[in-house]
Order: structure tokens, then C-alpha cells, then sequence
């Protein structure tokens, strides 16, 4: 099938797909060095030591950090968190949002160009590449047809997909480990007796990681990451991004460096294209901002290496705003804009929420109780002189340390607490990180009330021990006593 040109003339299918859909072109991207090339290291080590090396830490005899849904209990080094926390997930979840609009406000896709997790992967992906294959020209090289597929080129292949797919199984098996116990998972996985779960999301996880930043790498960036979308709302004229000066840069062209650009009105881009050659996503940054640039500053690096060969000032792309290229002011004159009104306003927010958070946390009680009446039973005579109500009462201690707990209620005159085989109830022992469920009667004398419906309070007080010191904690929980006619 073909189309027809305004003359007539037939268009060829090929090129009518590739107009509807963009085929994907493999990046090479070129290796760079300068300063946010070491701050692209610095972060991809600090993030990677941070989350490879938490598992295997240990606190209070136990991983660390640990979410085992096994169990319901988060444990973050010496907090435990329930179910019942999920308030402080949430303000956690609210406060990086907030976090993240702040950044892009000030400063662009900080986050995407060095600690993205896609990023950082494919930063160790391409640096294993390019010490297996080489750089640029010679991965072209090795990948073009005119290589045919010999000892040399299955060697090099074999062998960098080898270190990738021990890279993404190590990442896995990381990642698992904060869910599972680590040091279970590797002593299960040693005897090949890992779950059925444990292995599929080894699997996936593993899988993913090799996808990502092996083969779709600035894809995900492009296409699949929502971030990339809206981000273009959160920045304005005074946000720093990686920015191309045209005013300075153009018009562009090839030149000696014995030669006065400005006679021949040129300006200070030479067209070398390195800038576009060290970009991880393809993209051209002299053609202004795009919603594919993740602010790595990789083409900074470049240029500033070109424009120092060539005896020009640097900085002719740097981290600038748009104010200030169309000013031609100084990045020191950009910076008194960043106190605008969306960053004081996210600041502030974020203020309030981490004060909150802190403050919850530092106060939090770790005793919780909770009354449940039993409905099979409501309430029954015993001995014909006392009346009984059966409760079960739940004891939650979110804290890493035992406790003794006492159980007293209030609300009618002789109330006493009894266990399920009668006996009055004094103390009760509570584990560190445990949550107990007691059924207990409650029983008051016959002919001191009239029947009905009574309000009465369980009042219960814990003693925490912690390395010889006690912490008094207390709870109050209302509930019914029933007196039958």
C-alpha cells in the first residue's frame, strides 16, 4: 500500500509508519568527566551504598530495616510501626511529593539527573559497558553490521550482559531482603528453597532492573515516567535548568581557534555536537528546554571542555534560569528570585508537615488497647449473686522493649477483672513488638444497679522496661456493661 503526494507521486508505506510513530534510535552516549560528572558518581555511590548496605544492618538482634507483611510490622531501626500507623506512611508519602515540586521549582529534574533509581542504574549499566565494549565510537563500531558476530564480539556481549544480569540479581535479591529477613533469604536461596513468592518477585524484580537500564533506558524517561509530563508546570523563568545561551552561542558554526569568531559573526558554539553525543536521552539542548531533559548537566561538562580547548569563557550551557539569559544577568543575580512565592509556599508546607511528623513521632505511645465485646455472650449471672459481661481486650505493644500491663475497670461500684477461668486478673506480660489478645470477664454484684446499659472505662497502665530504666505508659478505653433484667 502506498499514498499520494499533492503531484501524484506514490509515498512509500515505510515512511508513512515512521511519520506516525517514532522508531527508536540506540543512544551512545559518550563518557564525560567534570563536576557533575563527580556529583553523578558521588550520588550513585551514596544511594547504592545506602540501599545495598541497610539490609544487612542490625539493631536490637534484627534486621535493621525490615517490612515484614508477613507479621504486619514495619520495623525502621528503633521505631516498629502497625497497620495502625499507616497516618505516618502517609505523611511521609505527602512530604516527598512536596519535597520533589520543591526541587523542580528551584532547580529542575534534580532528582531524575542523580538519584532516580532508573538513572542511577543506568549509570552503572553504562558504566560497565563502556569498560567491557568502550566508548562512543567504538560500541558504533562493535554493534554495526559490518562487524560480523565472531569470537571477539560474542565474547565482549556475553560478558557485559553477564555483569548486568549479576548487577539486576544482586538488586533483587536487595530488594526482597527489606521485605523478607536478608539473611533468611540468602541461607533459602543457598539451600534453592526459596518460596514460590520469593522467587517470582526475585525474578521480576531482577528482570526489570535488566530491562530498564539495559535496553529501555531513556525510554522510561521519555515515555513511561509521568514525572517527565508535569514537569513543565512546576517550572517557571526564575527555576535553574540546563540551559543553552543563544544569545551567546548564536549563530553556530565551525571555526579555527586562531580565527575572531566575532569578525565572521559567529558565536561562541563551535557545532561539535559533543553536547548532544554525552546526552543519556538524545536530545539536542540547544534547542531549548524539552521535557526529556533530566538535568544531569553531562552537557555542561562537555562544553565547558570544548570552550576551554578553545580559549572561550565557560559556561556557555550551564544551570541558569530563563530570566537571566534573556537579562543577561549573573547566576549570582538569578539566585535572589529563587525566594518566590511557590517556593516559600512549598517550604512552608513542608515545614509544618515535618514538624507534625517529628513531633507525632516523638510523642507516640507505643501502648495501644483495644475492648471488643463478645457478641456470642453479652452478659450472664454467676452464682446467682454477680453478674458477668466477656470482653476480649487486645494489647498492642509497638515498642522493642517488655512490659508489665495492669488492667482496672470503673464506671459501677465492685467491678472486678477475671480471667477466662475465673481468677482476678493482676498483671499481665506483654513482649517487645507483640501484639495479645486476652478474653476477660467483667463482673459486678447483683441488686447494687437496676438493669440496662451502663458506660464503664478500662483503664490500663503499662510499666516499659528499657535497660533498667521503667516508662510509665497509660490508656483509657470506654465500652458497656450490660445488666440483664
Amino acid at each position: 500500500m502506498s499514498s499520494n503526494t499533492p503531484g501524484g507521486k506514490p509515498i512509500p508505506i515505510e515512511v508513512i509508519e515512521e511519520s506516525l510513530y517514532e522508531v527508536r534510535r540506540k543512544i551512545y552516549p559518550r563518557s564525560v568527566t567534570g563536576l557533575f560528572a563527580r556529583w553523578r558518581f558521588i550520588l550513585v555511590f551514596a544511594t547504592q551504598l545506602l540501599f545495598y548496605g541497610l539490609p544487612w544492618l542490625s539493631w536490637n538482634d534484627r534486621q535493621a530495616v525490615l517490612f515484614d507483611l508477613v507479621q504486619r510490622k514495619f520495623y525502621i531501626f528503633g521505631l516498629v510501626l502497625w497497620p495502625q500507623d499507616v497516618i505516618y506512611l502517609t505523611l511521609l508519602l505527602i512530604l516527598s511529593a512536596l519535597a520533589l515540586f520543591l526541587f523542580t521549582a528551584v532547580a529542575g529534574r534534580l532528582f531524575c539527573g542523580y538519584a532516580c533509581p532508573q538513572t542511577v542504574y543506568t549509570e552503572i549499566f553504562m558504566w560497565i559497558e563502556r569498560k567491557v565494549e568502550g566508548d562512543r565510537f567504538a560500541r558504533i563500531r562493535l554493534d554495526g553490521e559490518e562487524w560480523p558476530w565472531d569470537f571477539h564480539k560474542w565474547r565482549v556481549k556475553v560478558t557485559k550482559h553477564f555483569l548486568w544480569i549479576l548487577i539486576a540479581f544482586w538488586t533483587g535479591f536487595t530488594f526482597i531482603g527489606y521485605f523478607t529477613p536478608i539473611e533468611t533469604l540468602g541461607s533459602s536461596l543457598l539451600h534453592l528453597s526459596l518460596g514460590p513468592w520469593q522467587t517470582f518477585w526475585l525474578g521480576f524484580y531482577s528482570f526489570a532492573t535488566w530491562g530498564n537500564a539495559g535496553f529501555m533506558r531513556e525510554q522510561v524517561c521519555k515515555y513511561m515516567c509521568p514525572y517527565a509530563r508535569f514537569q513543565s508546570v512546576m517550572v517557571d523563568k526564575d527555576t535553574f535548568l540546563v540551559t543553552y545561551d543563544k544569545v551567546r552561542g548564536e549563530p553556530r558554526g565551525s571555526r579555527s581557534k586562531s580565527v575572531d569568531h566575532g569578525s565572521m559573526g559567529l558565536g561562541d558554539c563551535v557545532d561539535c555536537s559533543i553536547c548532544v553525543q554525552v546526552c543519556p536521552t538524545g536530545i539536542d539542548i540547544r534547542d531549548g528546554l524539552q521535557y526529556m531533559c533530566i538535568g544531569c548537566g553531562a552537557c555542561i561538562d562537555a562544553c565547558d571542555q570544548v570552550m576551554e580547548k578553545i580559549d572561550y569563557p565557560k559556561g556557555l550551557i550551564r544551570y541558569t534560569t530563563e530570566r537571566a539569559i534573556e537579562d543577561q544577568e549573573s547566576n549570582q543575580s538569578a539566585i535572589k528570585h529563587i525566594l518566590r512565592p511557590r517556593v516559600l509556599i512549598y517550604t512552608a508546607f513542608i515545614t509544618v508537615l515535618a514538624s507534625a511528623f517529628l513531633f507525632s513521632l516523638a510523642t507516640r505511645n507505643p501502648l495501644r488497647v483495644d475492648v471488643m465485646r463478645d457478641r456470642g455472650a453479652l452478659a450472664r449471672e454467676v452464682e446467682g449473686i454477680r453478674v458477668e459481661n466477656i470482653y476480649r481486650i487486645q494489647i498492642m505493644n509497638a515498642s522493642e522493649h517488655p512490659m508489665k500491663v495492669q488492667i482496672k475497670a470503673s464506671g459501677l461500684d465492685d467491678l472486678k477483672i477475671l480471667n477466662s477461668q475465673g481468677k482476678e486478673i493482676t498483671e499481665i506480660s506483654v513482649g517487645p513488638a507483640s501484639n495479645q489478645l486476652f478474653p476477660i470477664k467483667v463482673s459486678a454484684m447483683i441488686g447494687q444497679n437496676n438493669s440496662g446499659n451502663y458506660p464503664i472505662h478500662f483503664d490500663v497502665v503499662a510499666q516499659e522496661f528499657d535497660d533498667g530504666k521503667t516508662a510509665m505508659r497509660t490508656r483509657e478505653e470506654k465500652s458497656t456493661f450490660i445488666i440483664p433484667r
